[in-house]
């Protein structure tokens, strides 16, 4: 299992996976993004690079999951593919290449809008020898 939901009020928890952490937060996206479009039917036709930093990975994480909402909404486009490496000098730094294509509701189906990653909920931890990472998306 690389992702799964949980229920928040009116909100949508998300709660990642993987044997790194860069595997962990790359699977948060595809839960992001999954939560908005049947991400399977999103071509990586396009590549994007992005990054984001934060004084440790919880704080990171979010922030990661909040700059691909705000490069969904300037670009118009949905993401399905996603290679994150993480490093750390005084702050650590995410750099990441996603890729997708635009928007097309009627290809992608719509669900979801999700507004923000939110730091209510956030945990992150190791779960049968995976490394997790969870929050509440604002819907």
């Amino acid at each position: 299992m690389d992702y799964e939901f949980f229920e928040h009020e009116a909100d949508q928890g998300i709660r990642c996976y993987g044997e790194t952490t860069e595997k962990a937060f790359e699977n948060g996206a595809k839960a992001l993004f999954e939560i908005m479009c049947d991400t399977t039917k999103v071509e990586p036709i396009t590549q994007l690079a992005l990054s984001a930093k934060a004084k440790d990975l919880d704080l990171l994480f979010i922030e990661w999951l909040n700059e691909l909402l705000s490069q969904k909404d300037i670009e118009m486009m949905f993401f399905s593919e996603f290679k994150v490496t993480i490093s750390k000098n005084e702050e650590y730094l995410l750099e990441a290449i996603v890729s997708g294509e635009p928007m097309d509701v009627e290809k992608h189906g719509a669900k979801l809008e999700a507004k923000a990653a939110t730091y209510t909920a956030l945990k992150s931890g190791e779960k049968d020898g995976k490394k997790f990472f969870q929050c509440i998306v604002d819907v």
